[in-house]
């Protein structure tokens, strides 16, 4: 089980960061990704603190744990700079939250976090083919989310992606220990999306190869 977009009480998860590790390590995970809330107001503060995290990782055995962020509801024509800001603060990777029929996300932003290198855009439910097609050539890898109301749209960015060609993941979107789950609960939700099992293990498959560069990176 690989989970790219979680959140801790660095924003507005529960957990402190380690806790949410344990936890999902005892859930089966190999690989999670913390990716708290950031604005202009507060990534100078909660890159450091994420960032801490990758000076200990060794001491998390049996699971990789990769510090990243996810810009929220930034105004367009800032999405980009904040995407290279974080970058240059030395995270891990960005996520930039996409448009999505739960929360009023600007018009725009998912073709402008794509433009802007996003390494992934969160439950875009509410995204045109045109930018599911540059996601798919600029690499940009679209989320199934597994949580509720974000995944509202999970089966239409499913229906676009298969056409298109466009790569996916799968993401709980976390915010809670009841957040996290098994394999086979995230292998439901993309079912439920009008995916294979296939197309989940693909999904996997691009977490992994997404995972395992951003580390090289890092050495």
């Amino acid at each position: 089980m690989i989970d790219l977009h979680t959140h801790s009480l660095l924003s507005d998860g529960e957990l402190l960061p380690s806790e949410l590790v344990r936890r999902a390590k005892v859930k089966g995970y190999r690989i999670i990704g913390i990716t708290d809330h950031v604005d202009v107001s507060n990534i100078e503060e909660v890159v450091p603190s994420i960032l801490k995290l990758g000076k200990k990782l060794e001491y998390y055995e049996g699971i990789t744990v990769l510090p990243g962020v996810e810009i929220t509801h930034v105004p367009k024509g800032l999405v980009k700079e904040m995407i290279d800001f974080a970058k240059r603060l030395g995270i891990f990777y960005v996520v930039v939250h996409g448009e999505t029929i739960a929360e009023p996300v600007q018009e725009g932003t998912n073709r402008e976090a794509i433009e802007g290198n996003a390494d992934i855009l969160a439950h875009p439910g509410i995204i045109a083919e045109a930018d599911v097609a540059l996601a798919g050539e600029k690499g940009t890898l679209l989320e199934i989310s597994g949580r509720k109301g974000h995944s509202l749209g999970n089966g239409r960015l499913a229906m676009m992606a298969k056409k298109i060609g466009a790569r996916l993941v799968f993401n709980t979107d976390a915010h809670d220990p009841s957040d996290l789950v098994s394999e086979e609960e995230a292998r439901k939700v993309v079912l439920g999306a009008g995916l294979s099992t296939e197309d989940f293990y693909t999904m996997q498959e691009n977490a992994m190869e997404f995972a395992t560069k951003v580390l090289k990176e890092r050495k």
